[in-house]
């Protein structure tokens, strides 16, 4: 049996994967990261933090994103 915990993408680490929950931006963000593929459902791997909390490269499907941690925490997500 596994257990469901749900957090930001901000808190992933690199190469854990996790399923979008919600996307929690005002609408110029909302509609820019769903441009992207940015979608509830959608899974989303987390490839590698930058140091010094510098932005976050991730991968939906086949495509590689760089996002701002700012933008990051504001991707709600479930993991197993």
């Amino acid at each position: 049996m596994s257990v469901t915990t749900s957090t930001d993408l901000s808190h992933l680490k690199p190469s854990e994967i996790g399923v979008i929950s919600s996307i929690e931006a005002e609408d110029s963000l909302f509609h820019r990261l769903a441009a992207l593929g940015f979608r509830t459902g959608k899974k989303i791997e987390l490839i590698r933090c930058a140091s010094f909390n510098g932005p976050l490269q991730v991968r939906i499907g086949n495509t590689d994103i760089i996002l701002r941690r700012s933008e990051a925490i504001r991707i709600k997500i479930r993991t197993s």
